[in-house]
């Protein structure tokens, strides 16, 4: 792989699936996170950064390859982009981000998607740990608690205290981490 082909920063868009749209409470602010998600893959597309997309599957409403597990329809992947099943909280537990990250020279993920303080929030931790730059998209998260708003303000700032930098949407610069 020539070192062309590599690119410092990545764009991380975990679990963004149907079924957590289809909640009895629902995802907060959602229009709001798509249209930032959205906007961020344009601007990491146009900056040539790797797009991650991460699909969560569990035995019951996230069971691999019903509707429910499939990518919200707004979000379409280009062949190009990376995928990653995974059964754990962490992107990087029990799958292959790591080595793929490794084998593109990636130091920076930018962080993106669902849930606040579940998968989040344990791949900003872990991703750290293991020694990433990690770039949590303040507005860029969210969840469907009865509390999210809140939700998202402590962990922003719980994260933010260990580390994890934090940026709105309209900050993040892809071309400045590429």
């Amino acid at each position: 792989m020539s070192h062309s082909d590599q690119s410092a920063a990545a764009l991380l868009i975990i679990d963004v699936q149907q079924a957590l749209f289809e909640k009895s409470t629902p995802i907060y602010h959602a229009d709001e996170l798509l249209h930032n998600i959205q906007s961020l893959i344009e601007s990491a597309y146009q900056a040539g950064i790797p797009v991650i997309f991460v699909q969560h599957a569990n035995d019951s409403f996230l069971a691999e390859g019903l509707s429910g597990w499939q990518l919200h329809p707004s979000l379409k992947p280009k062949a190009s982009d990376l995928m990653i099943h995974k059964r754990h909280g962490s992107a990087l537990e029990d799958t292959p981000l790591q080595a793929e990250l490794q084998a593109r020279g990636i130091q920076t993920l930018v962080v993106t998607g669902l849930v606040t303080h579940g998968c989040v929030k344990a791949t900003c931790e872990d991703a750290k740990k293991h020694g990433y730059r990690v770039i949590l998209v303040e507005d860029g998260h969210s969840n469907y608690h009865k509390q999210a708003a809140a939700m998202i303000a402590e962990w922003n700032q719980k994260l933010s205290d260990g580390g994890i930098e934090l940026l709105p949407t309209q900050a993040v610069d892809f071309r400045a981490l590429a």
